[in-house]
């Protein structure tokens, strides 16, 4: 019966071992995305503004840590400390600027290099989730869906941001959380597990906070199965707390010694609501409303100090959202139907401004449409794994439906819409798990 058993054992991890084709996904997807980059490149390199568009914020952020001024400075001028965003990603845009110089040429080509491979690595996740909820043929065409999925393609290598980091580190995680669900695992009563789980997340964290919008929601779907399955659940999420707690501490203790107040990740909420109270909204962008492009707004950024700034940005938003009620509720529903759609108007001066609108609506809304389908097929096929798509889907951007959306912003979960939308187009007899 043992040596039977072991054989069983071989058989699993040989049907599991991650198939060749996935491999070309990954090179394929790669190969793609950096022919791309080189039409894109020169947009990085543009010298206006002081490089202002060679990564932002977090270029001003790394090139300050390179000077040797610590965190600090990230807009015009050097402004001091900040926490305007998390420290990972800063810290390797600095890395490559400490190797290759600061926005130059050859940063640029690797910081996008980077992008694009993250994003090509994400076929191998996006295999690896569609196989353990849909099966193996579900998988695979998920892979090439994604390998070939425009968002995937063009944005990585359009603008040197955390997105794409932060794609590759929530698909990562969802996976621990499928596996971690699973009632039969045996992972889910090794306390590496749970270590690396919460460690996990405070390094999503620390890259892109809006990733912890949906921790909770997953946490609580992984207690309910473990729970529903008869297995240990709460020593296991309290070792995944403390492990979080751990990775972020540090960060919170260097928010609180420098600012003396307790800043858990980033400073900038009252200037984000901000955005979402534009009184016109022609535009789904109003960044007329923060210091980047009004003289005005980032006088009031040097003068106040970026804390005190944030907090005056914050009362504007609220006495506005107080004074306006209907209109924010209105223009709340508006960002709703930009992110599922991608529409915003069709007025003739709106789309000046975005020529490419509406291939782009009919796009994103055919994606999201049979993202929603596959989800109800899976449901059908009482496949109880497809709850966590649905919560990663509904509540990251909750955020954003109260502040003010941008077309970067749903590309994290973009792998997601692509698993269920190849659920929603393949036969339903593919629906087997494991097969």
């Amino acid at each position: 019966m043992p040596e039977q058993s072991s054989n069983q054992d071989s058989q699993l991890i040989l049907r599991r071992r991650l198939p060749s084709f996935v491999i070309r996904q990954v090179v394929v997807a790669l190969g793609i995305r950096l022919v791309v980059m080189v039409f894109l490149l020169p947009e990085q390199l543009e010298p206006q503004r002081d490089h202002w568009h060679f990564g932002y914020e977090a270029g001003r952020i790394a090139r300050s840590i390179v000077e040797e001024r610590g965190f600090s400075s990230p807009l015009f001028a050097d402004t001091g400390p900040t926490a305007w965003m998390t420290p990972v990603y800063p810290y390797l845009v600095a890395g490559v600027f400490k190797i290759f110089g600061v926005y130059t040429k050859t940063s640029a080509i690797v910081l996008l290099s980077l992008n694009a491979l993250m994003s090509a690595v994400v076929c191998v996740l996006v295999f690896l989730i569609a196989r353990a909820s849909f099966g193996e043929r579900v998988a695979k065409w998920s892979g090439w869906a994604w390998a070939f999925c425009p968002y995937g393609i063009y944005f990585p290598v359009e603008r040197i941001w955390e997105t794409w980091l932060a794609t590759l580190l929530l698909c990562v995680l969802f996976l621990m959380t499928l596996r971690l669900g699973e009632a039969e695992n045996a992972d889910g009563n090794r306390t590496g597990k749970w270590i690396l789980f919460g460690a996990g997340w405070g390094v999503a964290a620390l890259t892109s906070p809006a990733l912890v919008s949906v921790l909770p929601f997953l946490a609580v779907w992984i207690i309910y199965r473990r729970h529903k399955g008869g297995q240990r659940w709460l020593a296991g999420n309290a070792v995944a707390v403390a492990a979080f707690l751990v990775v972020v501490s540090p960060w919170f203790i260097r928010n609180y010694e420098v600012f003396h107040q307790f800043i858990p990740f980033r400073d900038g909420m009252g200037l984000v609501l901000r955005l979402g109270t534009k009184g016109a909204s022609d535009y789904w962008g109003p960044y007329e409303l923060g210091p980047w492009h009004n003289d005005a707004e980032w006088n009031e950024f040097q003068r106040l100090g970026e804390l005190g700034y944030m907090e005056h940005k914050k009362e504007q938003a609220v006495e506005f959202i107080r004074a306006n009620p209907g209109w924010y509720a209105w223009t709340t529903l508006r960002r709703v139907v930009f992110w599922w759609t991608g529409y915003w108007s069709l007025d003739r001066e709106y789309l000046k401004q975005e020529p490419l609108d509406p291939p782009n609506v009919f796009f994103c809304t055919a994606l999201t449409v049979l993202a929603v389908l596959g989800f109800w097929k899976a449901l059908r096929a009482d496949f109880g794994g497809a709850v966590p798509y649905a919560l990663v889907l509904f509540s990251f951007p909750l955020i954003y439906y109260i502040t003010s959306p941008e077309v970067y912003y749903r590309r994290p979960i973009d792998p997601f819409f692509v698993i269920l939308a190849v659920v929603g187009v393949v036969h339903r007899r593919w629906l087997v798990a494991g097969d």
